[in-house]
């Protein structure tokens, strides 16, 4: 029996006034796996997330979420049936502990306190901010920050897990710490799949790449597959790049 797609987007169009920043998008995340969408600045990734996610409605098109029809349902709801995401700029409660931020997420599905907040230290031990538990979020550094906004996510206990670039801002060595960290999520079931321009962390971690370029897409296929593609090059670099590179053999 043929495994039916986790999400399924078909179609899917919005527009800000003229600007069109998603165009007939369609794609399926399967079951259990880890996937990534990429592209150039401004090419629409985090728009798509929102219809996704219900934070926009789209103008045309439809979301299917375990094979129901969730198109411009409401964030609280579709994380209720399991789907959580992050964001680029990370916002915890900055007076409140990490174990409290957490604890917000576990409250989704735990009513009592203190369930909720040792649900928190359970989930902190699996992006390695147990050690940081009685600490105020405002004193974390970005990477902290960054790590925190996935607990709160996993605190939800998702099915599938949007990851707005989770990696952004920062440096080498803690991306190098972070990629562990999202691939054991994804090994415990969860199925992930990330905005990313961390190249290093897609090749990573991706099995399926979606490209994404002025709304459109342009490109689907593995890691490898997706980065030797001259649409994609060109979206990245500029017209005529991928024949620069060709004849100067890189």
């Amino acid at each position: 029996m043929e495994t039916a797609p986790l999400l399924s987007l078909k179609e899917l169009s919005i527009a800000f006034g003229g600007l069109r920043a998603v165009q007939r998008v369609s794609l399926d995340v399967m079951p259990g796996t880890l996937t990534a969408l990429i592209g150039p600045n401004g090419a629409g990734k985090t728009t798509l997330f929102a219809l996704m996610s219900g934070f926009l409605k789209p103008d045309s098109g439809s979301v299917r979420f375990e094979g129901a029809d969730i198109t411009g349902r409401a964030p609280h709801l579709n994380a209720r049936a399991g789907m959580a995401r992050t964001f680029q700029i990370v916002q915890p409660f900055a007076a409140q502990t990490v174990r409290e931020n957490i604890a917000v997420g576990s409250h989704l599905h735990l009513a009592s306190r203190a369930a909720a907040l040792a649900d928190a230290e359970q989930v902190a031990g699996r992006v390695g901010l147990a050690p940081q538990l009685d600490k105020p979020a405002a004193d974390l550094t970005v990477a902290g920050r960054k790590r925190l906004e996935l607990a709160r996510a996993l605190a939800t206990r998702p099915k599938l897990l949007l990851l707005d670039e989770v990696l952004a801002g920062l440096n080498p060595q803690e991306i190098a710490e972070m990629i562990p960290v999202v691939r054991s999520i994804a090994a415990g079931g969860i199925t992930v799949l990330m905005i990313e321009h961390v190249m290093q962390a897609v090749m990573n971690l991706a099995g399926h790449v979606w490209v994404l370029a002025q709304g459109e897409l342009i490109a689907a296929g593995s890691p490898t597959e997706v980065t030797r593609d001259e649409r994609v090059i060109e979206a990245y670099l500029g017209p005529g790049a991928a024949k620069r590179l060709r004849e100067t053999g890189e």
